[in-house]
């Protein structure tokens, strides 16, 4: 056996990672089907000015991302859309979400909607934090 320590990692060798994790991962989860989410928010010209990509499996939706536009920020458009996505969360038999974020983003803005911070990564990436959420709906 070699091991080789490299700081270009190519698409094939982090695909066979990948796999070999997804396969072991698939043969001991209980959910194996998740479900996209996907809620955008669309202007006069068929832009997206706001949204959240995440997914559903089993009891969990986690929110990978939420974004809203620099010019509609303070509107409650935020809000809404991650209302919109607990809804729907539930509607598929969800109990609980998943986030995360940056210090510089959103985390008082998740605490005013129920949100408990469960670990907060310090020194991240450098002087910054990364903060993880769950939520019982």
């Amino acid at each position: 056996m070699e091991m080789r320590i490299t700081q270009e990692i190519n698409a094939q060798d982090e695909n066979a990672i990948y796999q070999g994790l997804f396969q072991y991962n698939l043969s001991k989860i209980e959910s194996k089907a998740p479900k996209d989410l996907g809620i955008y928010l669309y202007n006069e010209a068929e832009q997206i000015t706001a949204g959240l990509i995440g997914n559903t499996r089993g009891n969990w939706l986690s929110v990978k991302y939420l974004w809203v536009s620099e010019e509609l920020r303070g509107q409650g458009i935020g809000k809404q859309i991650l209302l919109k996505a607990e809804e729907t969360a539930k509607e598929r038999g969800c109990k609980y979400v998943f986030l995360d974020t940056f210090s510089f983003q959103a985390p008082e803005f998740y605490k005013k909607f129920g949100y408990c911070e469960v670990f907060v990564l310090e020194n991240y990436p450098i002087t910054g934090k990364r903060h993880y959420f769950t939520k019982e709906l």
